[in-house]
């Protein structure tokens, strides 16, 4: 009868060690899947950037969802209809309107000191040139530049539930260093100091017309437009001169017919 048990298996040599397997191929540490707000950030980033780049109307819903990077539902299940996203930008941005109210209010003393207007300037277009030359705040500046110009549907519910509380503050302020002016006068000055800021933060042409020696919305530059504001404002709302009367004052006349007499 055959033995079925097995001979034994030769000894291990010596001085020999198992090794273990070698990956031939590198292992690559899958990314953390993005969370629910990592993607909704990624869609408000998107929407930002190409509202900035191309305008609201020629924007769609499916092109935000390719930049974010998200499948297209995802997209109204977290902010609805465009219109509702476009909003959301500017809320989520509303610090930088709570920084410059908080500008204003910190500039205290008599209006009529000669240095209350310029620190109101500084406190209105400073937070904006700012916000334009940081790369997290690029688009958002040249968003509301490009698109609050003109007032539309969906224009009109930003300017008036974030950028009207913040223009009747200033407007107040501007009220103040200019007394005798109207309310008229003052709200349209304030609207000639927000063309010049919107149009320094979205220009590019004064690169060609200066020939190279100017770069678009430079921070260098931002002394040139305060000083041009604060002159513009005080050589538009300067109190009216009083009219040269070219008829002769009473006592001119006595004067002129006692020589007559004499």
């Amino acid at each position: 009868m055959l033995s079925s048990t097995r001979p034994p298996s030769a000894p291990a040599r010596a001085g020999r060690t198992r090794l273990p397997k070698i990956a031939l191929t590198p292992s690559v540490k899958k990314p953390a899947p993005k969370t629910k707000t990592d993607r909704k950030a990624d869609i408000l980033l998107a929407a930002e950037k190409l509202f900035a780049q191309h305008g609201y109307h020629a924007v769609s819903i499916r092109q935000i969802a390719d930049e974010a990077g998200v499948p297209l539902a995802l997209v109204g299940y977290h902010y609805g209809p465009k219109h509702e996203l476009f909003y959301a930008i500017f809320a989520h941005w509303n610090d930088t309107i709570e920084e410059r109210l908080q500008g204003l209010r910190d500039v205290k003393g008599d209006p009529l000191h000669p240095d209350t207007l310029p620190r109101i300037i500084e406190a209105f277009i400073g937070p904006v040139l700012r916000l334009r030359a940081s790369p997290e705040g690029e688009y958002y500046a040249l968003l509301v530049a490009r698109e609050l110009y003109i007032s539309q549907d969906q224009t009109d519910r930003v300017l008036r539930d974030f950028f009207d509380p913040l223009a009747h503050a200033f407007i107040d302020a501007m009220n103040k260093v200019f007394p005798h002016a109207t309310r008229g006068q003052v709200a349209w000055g304030y609207q000639f100091l927000l063309g010049a800021l919107l149009h320094h933060i979205s220009d590019h042409r004064v690169k060609r017309l200066a020939q190279g020696d100017a770069s678009p919305a430079d921070p260098s530059a931002a002394g040139m437009l305060a000083h041009f504001i604060v002159g513009g404002l005080r050589a538009a709302l300067a109190p009216a001169s009083p009219p040269v009367s070219t008829s002769p004052s009473p006592k001119t006349r006595n004067l002129k017919n006692r020589k007559r007499q004499a």
